[in-house]
C-alpha cells in the first residue's frame, strides 16, 4: 500500500538527526556560556538586555518577554531545567510535533513572563526585578503532558511515584499561594503559575491536535486570486465539463485492480530515488488518480 511506505507517512514527527527538544537545551547551555563571558568581560551588560528586567519593560524591551526564557542564574538552575525539558519534553515533541512543541514552550514560557512581569512592575520589593530560566516554558509543557496522560506514574523528586495529573495540582497549588503570599527566595512562581495555565489552556483549545489550526496559520496561507484579477480570456472563456485528457487505453489501465502495483509503485521508487521534482506531468495525474481511489474506499 502506499500509506505503508516510510516516505509517504505523515505522524507528525520530527525526521531529523536532532528533536526539537535537543536543540532548545544546545541553545540554553550555549547561552550559558555567553553569559560567563559577559559577565567577566562586559560586566553583564548583554544579559540586561535579554533578562526579563523592571526597567527593560519600561523602556519598551518587549523582546525581554522571549530572551529572558534561554537565561539561567546558575550552573545548577540551568541544569535542573534542562534535566527535567529533557525527561518530558521528548514526550510532549512527539505528541505535538516540533513546530507546536516550539510554539507550547515559547508560548507558555511568554504568559509566565508576563504574569511575572506584571507583578514587578506593580510590586517590585515583593515580586523582584530580574527574571531568568525556561521553568515556565518546562512548567507548561508538564501541564500539557499531565493532562494527555492523567494516570501516567511519574516520579516526584526521582522517588515518590503520583500520577501525573495529581502532581500537576500539587504544582499548580504550590504557585498559586507563593504568588498570592511571595516568601521572598529566587523563585518565580508566578511565571511557574503562568506557564502551567498557558500548557492547560494549549490542551483546552486543542492545540494539540495537528488538525487544528493554530490563529495565525492563516495569515500565511496564499490568498486566492478574485475573478477580477484574473487573465481576461479565463474569465470570458464559457463554463464546460471538463474534457479527460487521458486516452481510453489509459483510462482502462488505472480503472484495474493492480492498477497501484503497476503504475503507482514505480513512481513511488522514483520520488524515493530521485525526489518529487523528477516527476513527469502524466506521472504527478497518476499519482493524483490514484489518491482519489484510495479516498473513495
Amino acid at each position: 500500500m502506499i500509506g505503508d511506505r516510510d516516505y509517504m507517512r505523515d505522524d507528525g514527527g520530527y525526521r531529523g538527526p536532532m528533536t526539537m527538544t535537543a536543540k532548545l537545551v544546545i541553545v540554553m547551555v550555549a547561552a550559558f556560556a555567553f553569559q560567563c563571558v559577559d559577565a567577566v568581560y562586559m560586566r553583564g551588560t548583554f544579559t540586561n538586555l535579554l533578562a526579563l528586567t523592571r526597567d527593560g519593560l519600561k523602556s519598551g524591551f518587549v523582546w525581554q518577554l522571549f530572551t529572558f526564557q534561554i537565561l539561567h542564574a546558575s550552573l545548577f538552575h540551568l541544569f535542573m531545567n534542562g534535566l527535567v525539558m529533557w525527561m518530558i519534553g521528548r514526550f510532549v515533541e512527539g505528541i505535538l510535533g516540533p513546530k507546536r512543541y516550539l510554539v507550547a514552550f515559547l508560548g507558555c514560557g511568554l504568559l509566565g513572563g508576563v504574569m511575572q512581569a506584571v507583578l514587578m512592575l506593580a510590586l517590585p520589593g515583593m515580586y523582584g526585578t530580574h527574571l531568568v530560566g525556561a521553568s515556565a516554558g518546562v512548567g507548561g509543557l508538564f501541564a500539557i503532558l499531565a493532562l494527555l496522560f492523567r494516570n501516567q506514574t511519574i516520579l516526584a523528586f526521582f522517588i515518590i511515584p503520583v500520577r501525573a495529573i495529581t502532581l500537576l495540582w500539587i504544582f499548580l497549588g504550590i504557585a498559586i499561594f507563593f504568588t498570592v503570599v511571595p516568601a521572598g527566595g529566587n523563585v518565580a512562581h508566578a511565571a511557574h503559575l503562568g506557564g502551567m495555565l498557558g500548557g492547560m489552556l494549549f490542551v483546552r483549545l486543542g492545540w494539540h491536535h495537528d488538525y487544528v489550526p493554530l490563529p495565525w496559520d492563516a495569515w500565511f496561507k496564499k490568498k486566492p486570486r478574485s475573478a477580477s484579477r484574473r487573465p481576461f480570456i479565463e474569465v470570458m472563456k464559457p463554463s464546460a465539463a471538463p474534457v479527460s485528457k487521458t486516452k481510453p487505453a489509459a483510462r482502462a489501465v488505472e480503472e484495474s485492480p493492480d492498477f497501484i502495483a503497476s503504475q503507482v509503485d514505480p513512481i513511488l521508487d522514483k520520488i524515493s530515488a530521485k525526489g518529487l521534482n523528477s516527476l513527469t506531468d502524466r506521472e504527478r495525474e497518476i499519482l493524483e488518480k490514484a489518491r482519489n481511489r484510495m479516498g473513495k474506499r
